[in-house]
C-alpha cells in the first residue's frame, strides 16, 4: 500500500505551488467574506481544490465554475426568504430543495459544478447579502480566470 502519489517525486514543484495558489485564493476570499458566511467560503474552497488539483476535469471549466455558483447563489438566496425556515422540518426540507433545484438547473444548463450546491445551501442558511453576492461572484470569476490563464502551467494532481 502506497501512501504517496507515484507522480509526486517527479512533479513535486507542481504539488507545492498549486497547493499554495489554492491556499492564497481561499485566503483572499476569506478576507472579503467574513466568517458569518463560512458555509459559502467552504464551497469556494472546494472550487479552489478542483481548479488547482484537477484543472483538466470538466468541473474546472470556467463556464461551469461561474454558472454553477451564480445559480447556487441565486437559488439559495431565493430559498432563504422562506418564512418558517427556523422550524426544523420546514428548514430541512427547504435546504434540501435549494440543493435539488440548483442541481436540476445546473444539469439542464450544462453548468454542473459540485461545490455550487454548497453555495446554494450556504445562501439558504445565511440569507442574501450584497457583500456575499459581490464576494461570490468576484471569487468565482477570479478562480475561472486563474484556471484559464494557469491551465498550461498546472497539472492534474489527482
Amino acid at each position: 500500500m502506497e501512501f504517496m502519489d507515484e507522480k509526486f517525486p517527479k512533479y513535486w514543484k507542481n504539488y507545492v505551488y498549486q497547493s499554495l495558489f489554492a491556499a492564497l485564493s481561499v485566503f483572499f476570499i476569506t478576507l472579503v467574506l467574513n466568517f458569518e458566511h463560512a458555509v459559502v467560503i467552504a464551497s469556494i474552497g472546494s472550487t479552489a481544490f478542483i481548479v488547482f488539483s484537477m484543472p483538466n476535469n470538466i468541473s474546472a471549466q470556467p463556464k461551469r465554475i461561474i454558472g454553477g455558483h451564480v445559480f447556487g447563489f441565486f437559488i439559495g438566496s431565493c430559498f432563504a426568504v422562506f418564512p418558517w425556515i427556523d422550524i426544523l422540518l420546514f428548514g430541512a426540507l427547504w435546504y434540501a430543495l435549494s440543493v435539488g433545484l440548483t442541481l436540476f438547473v445546473m444539469v439542464i444548463t450544462d453548468t454542473e459544478h459540485p461545490p455550487a450546491a454548497g453555495t446554494a445551501l450556504g445562501m439558504t442558511i445565511v440569507g442574501y447579502s450584497n457583500e456575499a453576492g459581490v464576494a461570490i461572484i468576484t471569487s468565482v470569476i477570479l478562480l475561472a480566470l486563474i484556471h484559464y490563464f494557469a491551465k498550461p502551467f498546472i497539472k492534474d494532481l489527482v
